[in-house]
């Protein structure tokens, strides 16, 4: 999922915490109150939070207190002088998880260019020097307690709710993963992937097609360069052969994105959420209903009964339950592959293994 960015196990108080815009939110604010959350759900988050295993909120709550504020600095102090950051960390966390489980081994740096970060599904990513700055921080307070894992993840947490999107407690306690492989990398979704692809991968993750979905809803922020956006517009393979544009964009945002997209502009960012790329809101799941969606994974929502029938609840009907269930997709996420009790290691230096 390129640049919010996408889609449990919280625990009761980070149910009950749980808060967002619902509805029709837009650029300039709007969208109603926090979800009404049952009874029955707490239970459940609650239920499901201490199956986690050695995952647990509030972790770090004897060893390192300061954690989670840390985190939250080095991120408010990063979006402070650039706000598109924080698209980039949620984006960072899908990635991280989405190989060899959340890990932070996509933080590895190889002076071979043979790392996970180095495959070219990572074009573009960022966020890691955020994640570098908080654990310096925690380093110093707390050395060789606190993981790059979990920094990730509560970054990732803390850039959701700085776009006004729902506040949530996240489960911590990751260890550091042991390996950073170019081409472990290859099982990321692509902008490309049809439904049926996207719907593969999510699921060899353990993921959902309500995880999918939630989880391309977190395109409702950020931006995608036009070089993931090109070859809908200009490459795309018609079924009489040969190539042109997508013929599912109607016309007249087809023009708007070309006019934003030359030929052989590949570094122009797009909003991902057409008018409303700040805010966190339904926005971008009307967007994809509407065929205004800008990369093609996005739209490949629309061809599916399943995810389709997701993406129309979300606007109707289950529109109050939104904030919840992207909270519990987000976490479900953040679950997944995660190395724990004595399992992998604790880096003293996010970008390097402690062996090395």
């Amino acid at each position: 999922m390129n640049d919010l960015m996408t889609d449990s196990f919280v625990s009761a108080a980070a149910a009950a915490a749980a808060q967002g815009k619902q509805g029709g939110g837009s650029a300039d604010g709007g969208g109603g109150g926090p979800a009404p959350l049952t009874m029955a759900f707490l239970l459940l988050m609650h239920a499901m939070s201490v199956s986690r295993g050695q995952l647990q909120v509030g972790f770090y709550s004897d060893s390192c207190p300061d954690a989670e504020d840390i985190v939250t600095a080095a991120v408010q102090d990063a979006a402070g002088s650039d706000p598109t950051v924080l698209p980039a960390l949620l984006r960072l966390q899908f990635h991280d998880c989405f190989v060899r489980g959340c890990d932070a081994s996509v933080l590895i740096r190889s002076a071979r260019n043979d790392a996970e970060v180095n495959n070219n599904k990572h074009q573009g990513l960022r966020g890691q020097d955020v994640v570098d700055a908080a654990k310096a921080e925690l380093e110093d307070q707390c050395p060789g307690v606190v993981s790059c894992a979990d920094i990730i993840a509560l970054a990732a947490r803390d850039a959701i709710a700085m776009t006004g999107g729902p506040s949530f407690d996240v489960p911590t306690g990751r260890r550091d993963g042991l390996i950073s492989n170019l081409r472990d990398a290859d099982v990321l979704p692509d902008v490309v992937d049809s439904i049926q692809v996207l719907r593969s991968r999510f699921a060899a993750s353990g993921l959902n097609d309500r995880d999918l979905v939630l989880l391309t809803a977190a395109h409702t922020i950020g931006t995608t360069a036009c070089f993931f956006v090109k070859d809908r517009l200009y490459n795309y393979r018609l079924r009489g052969g040969g190539v042109g544009s997508d013929p599912s964009i109607p016309p007249a945002f087809l023009s708007e994105l070309k006019a934003r997209c030359a030929p052989g502009d590949f570094n122009t960012r797009v909003a991902l959420d057409r008018g409303s790329e700040r805010d966190f809101d339904l926005s971008i799941l009307r967007n994809i209903r509407s065929g205004l969606a800008v990369i093609a994974s996005d739209a490949a929502l629309d061809a599916s009964n399943a995810t389709r029938g997701l993406v129309t609840a979300y606007l109707g009907a289950a529109s109050p339950r939104f904030a919840q269930d992207f909270v519990a997709a987000m976490v479900k996420m953040g679950t997944i592959g995660a190395l724990t009790g004595d399992d992998g290691e604790v880096r003293d230096v996010c970008s390097q293994f402690n062996t090395d």
